[in-house]
């Protein structure tokens, strides 16, 4: 079986796979093709994928007769033409919002897996790029934040005087929040966190973090499918929202991460909220592409608002494409690997499968040789 890797289109500066991934598919007794400058913006340059096994080549080429398309984002449909029958396309191809792309893939004859769509089972942990991305995401707000507030993060006596800690409140404690207050922690600030999950609570507490949660109201647990976090009662989000306005007016640096997979992200902070923070206060969004969780959020810009910089993080993973693209690539070759069938040389996708059910957006075969 030929693995095609694609060189992506800008912005992305992340790759489908790297050396690493390209030696350990070679061992599985695939034939690897990596498209000219695939790695480039991520650091790898074309003849560290040769000395892995790889052979380089134009996109043409690359794709003639692959029965595997590996990307980061999903490519323009008319560009990958010349791929295999029934051939593989595996990247994060954005089915809610890029359907027509995916019909055209499978027009095509390409069968589309969107990898972000990976189940959240412990079977796929390995597999599932949202986490992987979620984790650099979360540790690149808090020093983003760092930059834009212009200010110390610990705690430090001198001579001269005493400098305060810098207060960082994380909002949403999943994967990116987890990597939020462990890096916050490191850097000295004094931490605290909320979640609408109460089993949070001690994950919270083990990074060392103050946990802030609405108690005694109706929808405090708030587990919804899939480990994420469901929507609340109207209750418990109007003593969400005190306990927020509370609390906020003494921070200087605010994250948020709350996602509701195929919704529009949760309002966390309104403007009133906001005007009630010190100017010079920072707020990261990591659900601007979503919509925000904070009013006034702009995707990819930098906002001003009462005094407070509202920072619509988008695709944070991409700044540190070396270690993201690592990350990433190994997410797709462990799902591949545990569909790969050694006697016949090719990935076999049992259709009653959880994970491939969860991954297939369009109607495939079983096998790909």
């Amino acid at each position: 079986m030929k693995i095609a890797v694609l060189k992506e289109g800008s912005p992305e500066t992340r790759v489908a796979a790297i050396p690493e991934t390209v030696k350990k598919f070679i061992a599985l007794g695939a034939a690897v093709c990596v498209e000219h400058g695939a790695g480039e913006a991520a650091k790898i340059a074309d003849p560290d994928y040769e000395a892995a096994g790889a052979t380089i080549a134009d996109r043409a080429g690359a794709l003639k007769d692959a029965g595997i398309i590996l990307v980061v984002a999903g490519p323009d449909p008319a560009s990958v033409g010349g791929a295999a029958k029934g051939a593989l396309l595996v990247g994060a191809l954005d089915p809610a919002r890029r359907g027509d792309d995916i019909a055209a893939y499978a027009k095509a004859g390409l069968v589309p897996m969107a990898m972000e769509k990976m189940p959240r089972i412990t079977r796929a942990q390995s597999m599932d790029i949202l986490s992987s991305q979620s984790n650099l995401s979360g540790y690149k707000a808090v020093v983003d934040a760092a930059s834009l507030y212009g200010r110390a993060y610990p705690m430090m006596m001198t001579a001269a005087g005493t400098v305060s800690p810098a207060k960082v409140f994380v909002m949403g404690v999943g994967v990116a929040g987890l990597q939020a207050i462990a890096t916050a922690k490191r850097l000295g600030a004094q931490v605290s966190a909320t979640d609408v999950r109460s089993a949070t609570r001690e994950q919270i507490m083990s990074l060392g973090a103050k946990p802030i949660f609405v108690e005694n109201v109706a929808g405090i647990e708030g587990e919804g499918a899939g480990g994420y976090a469901g929507e609340m009662s109207p209750e418990y989000q109007a003593a969400q929202a005190e306990l927020v306005s509370n609390h906020i007016a003494k921070q200087d640096i605010v994250i948020t991460t709350a996602l509701i997979p195929g919704r529009a992200a949760p309002r966390l902070i309104s403007d009133g909220q906001l005007a009630t923070m010190r100017s010079g206060s920072i707020v990261v969004d990591l659900a601007a592409e979503a919509g925000g969780n904070v009013e006034g959020c702009v995707a990819g810009e930098n906002v001003v608002r009462h005094g407070v910089t509202i920072v619509g993080a988008v695709q944070l993973a991409r700044s540190l494409a070396a270690d993201s693209s690592a990350l990433y690539a190994h997410n797709l070759f462990n799902f591949l690997s545990a569909f790969w069938d050694k006697e016949s040389g090719q990935v076999v996708l049992p259709d009653d499968d959880e994970i491939v059910i969860a991954l297939r957006v369009a109607p495939s075969r079983v096998a790909i040789s």
